[in-house]
């Protein structure tokens, strides 16, 4: 073969293409809180969001931001563990693919899977219960659920956050209307001087119900977003964990049953 037709390997910046994809997730988060940075810079800039901590009576926007800011945090802490998690178990996969005909599941080869990893757990439980069942078919059906369910629990907090600051935005536009109308309800009388502290006051309640209810749908859209990319990495996590389990645990756990 002609060695000059050979094209060279694609360099990565953080490693091979599988090592890359690992840490996607946690990619995915830096580039939405990288964007929403220089979106809120833009916006202070341009003195929009001092305008709206001036005319925010209610200060349910500064809530908002603060639960936003909070999740957020949550959701990197999420994305990290789960991209921790895709390496760990890569990793043992790529043992396994490279000492296939060595490796076994005895208690000394439990030790060299990943410690404290959720790959580790879950192969450990498989063992246990291949030993318990004393040469019946391992069906791990139980296990996956039980590991679904940890997983999805590392979203439900942000999900809960998303709906819950999206009927803030609701209640702030409630709030701003009442404001609004409140003028109006307290008029006595038609000059030009009434009219105008009325008119007044109907801009700022107004201006409250806009300032949250923007600030509620935007923070709730950008959350979602987060979490959608966190979901999709636990998504890949727990088939990546099923694939590896079913095709090189399983299989060998039922060799050394049939052995």
């Amino acid at each position: 073969m002609d060695t000059a037709s050979v094209k060279p390997p694609i360099p990565v910046l953080m490693g091979t293409t599988s090592e890359a994809s690992d840490f996607l997730p946690l990619l995915r988060w830096l580039i939405i809180m990288c964007l929403t940075a220089f979106g809120l810079a833009a916006l202070w800039q341009l003195s929009i969001i001092q305008v709206m901590f001036e005319t925010e009576r209610t200060h349910i926007s500064s809530l908002i931001l603060i639960l936003f800011a909070l999740t957020s945090l949550h959701c990197l802490v999420q994305t990290w563990f789960v991209s921790k998690e895709l390496v760990a178990t890569r990793t043992f996969r790529e043992a396994l693919r490279a000492d296939r005909t060595r490796f076994g599941f005895g208690p000394t080869d439990l030790d060299r899977l990943p410690k404290g990893s959720m790959i580790a757990q879950h192969v450990a439980n498989l063992v246990a219960k291949a030993r318990a069942q004393g040469g019946r078919r391992v069906d791990q059906t139980v296990l996956l659920r039980v590991l679904a369910n940890r997983l999805r629990g590392r979203e439900r907090l942000g999900l809960f956050v998303s709906e819950a600051l999206l009927r803030l935005a609701l209640l702030g536009t409630a709030v701003g209307f009442i404001l609004m109308l409140i003028p109006i309800a307290g008029l006595t009388s038609f000059d030009v001087e009434t009219l105008r502290k009325a008119l007044s006051g109907m801009s700022s309640g107004m201006a409250v119900a806009l300032n949250i209810t923007v600030t509620g749908i935007g923070t709730a859209l950008l959350l979602k977003l987060q979490y959608y990319f966190l979901s999709s990495g636990v998504v890949d996590l727990y088939d990546m964990i099923t694939e590896v389990t079913e095709v090189h645990v399983i299989s060998a756990l039922e060799h050394d049953r049939d052995g």
